[in-house]
This record gives C-alpha cells, structure tokens and sequence, in this order.
C-alpha cells in the first residue's frame, strides 16, 4: 500500500487527540515529522517520529501532506507557508479567520494543484450520522425544525488561547464551526441567520454563548452553546410531521483518543445505550415510541477519504469550498449580533 509521509505542525489537544493517534495507527500514512516551537511533547507518545523546532525542516521532499494544528489567527499564514512549500494540506477547523484568507489558500492549491481540507471531523460524530439516518429514512415525514446543543460547565476561564481576546477566538469560531458545517453538509445555505452571540462568564474575553438561526424558509435550525450548562440537555432534537427524535449525550470519540483507545478496538465509536435516540410519533396509524440506535462514530474516515484524494483522485468529502462557507456563515452571524437584525445570505 502507498504511503502518505505526514508532518504535523503543533502538539496540542487537536493534534495529540484528533490528528495524530488516527494516522499513526492507518496503513496508509506514516507520521515522520511534528513541529514543536520548544518542546518535545510528542516524542514520548511517537517516538520513531522527529521533532522539529524550525517549520522550514518540515518542507523537506519526503514529506507528502502537513497538517495544520496552530491557533486559529495563525491558520492561513501556516496553510499559506506550506502550499507555497507544494505540500498538500490539511488544516484544523476553522478553515481560517476569514473569507478572503480561506479564498486566497483555495486559489493556491488551484493553481498548484495540491489537495486542500479542513478537519470538520465532526461529520462523523456517531450523534450526527444518527441524525442523518433519520433524516435520510424520512420518519419524521416534513421537517419542522432542528435543535443542535452543545452545552459546556466550565464557568472557570480556561487560561488558553482560545479563550483570549483575539482574531477567531471564542466559541462560534471553536464550537460554532462545527455545528454550522454539519447543517450546510446537509441542507447547503440557509436563507439568512440571526445570531445572538454574547460573554456571559465574569471576566471572559471572547464570545461563551450563541443561539444561531439558519432559515431554511419551511422550517429553521437552532445552533446553541454556551459555557454554564450543568445539566442534561439533548444534543439533537429534530421535529418534523410524523413525530420528533431526540438524542442526547455528546460523541465518545474524543474521550476515547484521550485514552489511547485503538482506533480498530470493536468499542472505537460506539455510544452507550442510555445515550441512543428516541423516535416518538406514528409509524402507520400508531402512535409510538421506538429506541432508535447510535450510529458508530468514525473520524478516521476523514482520513480515508483523503487517502483516496491523494493517492487515487477520488472527491473529498470536505472541500475547502464548503470550509469557506462556514466562514461566511460565521461572519454573518457576527454581523446579525451586531446589527441585532436577520442577515440574509
């Protein structure tokens, strides 16, 4: 099997988590090189891989494809450093601080023919591809409306750099990506958004709290986060003419990479029972109540499906067209929480 040299640029959470215990364990990649500004924090989990502390020591011509792991406002100088290197690129979400960036690094990798994605690995959240078979079984008949939560407690401010007051910090931009690039991955565009985006907790810098409205003209999608919610709240709660489904609990896989599970474990992506959905509404001419399955969760598809891109041509799944909207969605929610009124898009 071809081989994909890897280079990953940074070792925080996104990368020990996310990143690089899913293409160490795949045949098809090998991880040689992780830059580290000062330290050698990888090296005790990947100790056949070299730690650089010069990003210019990753564009060396055994190396295939970089990923970007750095904080958000540093995203398109470190995409842009390695397209011009001729590497192809895979940046963590979001895609970049703005439109024109992510337009600017789409150019490049036209014009260098190079392969361009953005970790939206949520798509393949077991809660999310549950929602999805539901949509795609039409047992709600006509949808009505669509919750997405992603509730958090941590009223404490994380001393991090996503929780500084800077370009493309806060929860819309870390959070918000996510749940916005699932709902155009089914339904593209809304027809405008009104955002009510705030701080809440004493002393925060940066947004902690939104409520995003996705019009789709019959029916609307409900986007909402924030930092205080100590309680059981359903990650999705989809409404349609037949009946409502109801999911809660939030995806295992990232508790499940913090602890080092194998990727190929037969417990890798499957959600506990108390957590399955519920379908309530009529099937025929009965009302019912059925349990309705998790989906496995399967990030590492991602990284298959890039495989393929690289190696036998094959579409990706996440283009970086598709990452840019979700930029220009999040601008224009920005713009409804300033202007306080309904954008259209």
């Amino acid at each position: 099997m071809e081989k994909i040299n890897v280079a990953i640029i940074g070792y925080g959470m996104s990368a020990s988590i996310f990143h690089a215990p899913i293409i160490n364990e795949m045949e098809g990649f090998c991880l040689k090189k992780i830059y580290e500004r000062k330290s050698q924090n990888s090296k005790k989990d990947y100790p056949d891989s070299e730690v650089v502390h010069n990003i210019e020591d990753l564009f060396t011509p055994d190396i295939d494809l970089i990923i970007v792991t750095t904080p958000n406002k540093v995203h398109y100088e470190h995409a842009k450093l390695c397209l011009l290197h001729n590497k192809n690129v895979v940046v963590e979400k979001p895609f970049t601080a703005s439109v024109e960036e992510a337009r600017e690094l789409i150019d490049i990798s036209i014009k260098k023919n190079l392969v361009l994605t953005v970790s939206h690995n949520r798509r393949w959240d077991g809660d999310f591809l549950t929602v999805k078979k539901v949509l795609r079984e039409n047992i709600l008949g006509e949808v009505m409306s669509i919750e997405s939560n992603f509730p958090r407690f941590r009223p404490e401010i994380n001393d991090k750099w996503k929780e500084k007051k800077d370009t493309a910090t806060g929860l819309v931009y870390d959070i918000g990506s996510h749940l916005i690039d699932q709902m155009l991955s089914v339904y593209g565009d809304p027809l405008g958004v009104f955002a009510d985006i705030r701080i809440q907790r004493p002393n925060a810098e940066t947004d902690d709290f939104f409520q995003i409205i996705m019009d789709y003209g019959k029916f609307n999608i409900l986007l909402r986060s924030d930092m205080v919610s100590n309680y059981r709240y359903p990650r999705f709660v989809v409404k349609g003419t037949k009946g409502t489904f109801v999911k809660y609990g939030s995806d295992v896989q990232e508790r499940q990479l913090s602890k080092k599970l194998s990727i190929y474990d037969d417990r890798y992506g499957e959600d506990i029972p108390e957590n399955y959905g519920i379908f309530k509404g009529n099937i025929g001419n009965l009302e019912s109540e059925v349990i309705i399955k998790t989906v496995k969760g399967n990030y590492s598809a991602f990284y298959e499906n890039l495989y393929d891109r690289i190696i036998n041509k094959k579409i990706l799944t996440i283009s970086p067209e598709s990452a840019e909207r979700v930029i220009y969605i999040i601008e224009k929610c920005f713009e409804s929480n300033e202007k306080r009124k309904y954008i259209k898009i």
